[in-house]
């Protein structure tokens, strides 16, 4: 009965014990042993998370494929569904919890920045099914021809930004906002992390409150914002203060000249490190390339929701059911990229960026169906098959990113909605310069 509740060799991240664990914790191991056991219900949930184009029967198919010579129960849809309803959102919830973190390892290039681990927080929206049970939490997205169609749950994360691991994560409604809910990541916020957000995160009580966990913070604010000059800075930058936090603000004019144009953007950037020394302290020209590290959780989100998903809208039909599937979906979205930062161990020097996720995602969905490397040998293979893939078809280091994200649906046959001024074509020669601009005023 238990056979088929594997996945593949992911199952090493996500073993046995640590999903009986959160059955236990929740109290939703099985009172009697049914043809679909909790445990194997669990992995049923996290093996749809690599198989997103097919329904439930389908991946228990793929779950059995490799299953050769046992008598493994085939359970209708409506059973498959039935269990689901059984286990609940709880152990999924737990789950999660006992696998998210940053997950670094060894690894240095790209992780830390002078000993501080670089985050960032940022939030993404999904889209459920559009059922009345759904549509009792959730709300269609705005439009000027009825909406989207689909009701839409807003997903928040703070994730590592070198090896795009998610460190905490919430979600909920659209009708709260994104610094609403940044505000339940706040104790997963710490000393030796710097947090990067955008420009919805700029307000007074948002950065007072990250500053009370000890987490340094760097930011972006409207270039038009006129910030309070409270001492200037030999670098050009200056210390001012947003409510009761001193902070240090540095705007900057960024030019990237590429094979498509030239463009240039005024960026001013609001940071708590407030020591400008080169030496000593935090240069500003350092600090806006770090800046640039936030695109990484744009990255993760796409491989989330477009990699993974491929544009297409949660299966669930309840909000229960929704609340169940994105913890499911995070949780093998966190095993994946685990695995990816395992095949680096030996390799401290390599940028855990370098590792593609569609590669692990297709070993990884190769491994489920052969049922393969689900029970580690006597002698412990760290790497596995795939890390093996993942370095054997490693992408050349990343370039600077140009242009802004876009909205596009990879379901959709419409064209993407494209921001004016954005450079097309070809980028491989590329120069970005930045220069400090001073605060205008006394």
């Amino acid at each position: 009965m238990f056979a088929p509740g594997h996945l593949g060799e992911l199952t090493r991240i996500v073993p046995f014990e640590m999903v009986d664990a959160a059955l236990a914790e929740t109290r939703a191991v099985q009172q009697r042993l049914r043809a679909l056991p909790s445990r194997v219900v669990v992995y049923l949930l996290l093996a749809a998370g690599l198989f997103a184009e097919l329904g439930y029967g389908q991946v228990w198919a793929r779950m059995c494929a490799g299953l050769h010579g046992l008598a493994v129960a085939r359970p209708s849809a409506s059973a498959l569904a039935a269990a689901r309803r059984r286990l609940g959102v709880a152990p999924l919830r737990a789950l999660f919890d006992l696998l998210r973190g940053p997950a670094a390892g060894l690894a240095q290039a790209g992780v830390y920045w002078r000993g501080r681990l670089v985050c960032a927080v940022d939030g993404t929206m999904l889209c459920c099914p559009d059922t009345a049970a759904n549509l009792t939490v959730y709300r269609r997205g705005g439009g000027n021809h009825g909406g989207t169609g689909y009701p839409m749950l807003r997903l928040l994360a703070l994730v590592a930004c070198g090896p795009r691991t998610i460190i905490a994560a919430t979600f909920g409604t659209d009708q709260v906002g994104e610094p609403g809910y940044a505000r339940n990541l706040l104790g997963e916020m710490r000393p030796g992390m710097i947090v990067l957000a955008d420009r919805n995160f700029g307000t007074a009580p948002m950065v007072a409150a990250v500053a009370d966990t000890g987490a340094e913070l760097l930011l972006r604010v409207k270039a038009g914002r006129r910030m309070p000059v409270c001492r200037r800075l030999p670098d050009g930058s200056w210390i001012s203060r947003m409510g009761r936090v001193e902070v240090r603000v540095i705007r900057a004019e960024i030019t990237i000249t590429t094979s498509a144009g030239r463009r240039s953007e005024v960026y001013q950037l609001v940071t708590t490190l407030l020591d400008p020394d080169p030496v000593t302290g935090h240069p500003a020209h350092e600090i806006i390339k770090l800046y640039h590290e936030r695109w990484e959780i744009e990255t993760a989100y796409f491989e989330l929701k477009s990699t993974i998903q491929d544009g297409r809208v949660l299966r669930a039909r309840t909000p229960d059911g929704v609340a169940q599937e994105v913890y499911a979906l995070l949780t093998t979205y966190q095993a994946l990229r685990i695995a990816i930062s395992d095949a680096t161990l030996d390799q401290p020097d390599l940028d855990p960026d370098r590792g593609s996720f569609t590669v692990a995602l297709n070993a990884a969905r190769d491994q489920l169906v052969a049922a393969a490397g689900v029970i580690a040998d006597t002698a412990i293979d760290l790497v596995g098959e795939i890390g093996r893939r993942v370095r054997d078809h490693l992408m050349p280091a990343r370039r600077p990113r140009t242009n802004p994200r876009v909205v596009k649906r990879a379901i959709s046959k419409y064209v993407a909605s494209s921001k004016k001024g954005r450079h097309h074509g070809p980028s491989r020669k590329m120069a970005i310069d930045i220069n400090t601009v001073p605060a205008a005023g006394p």
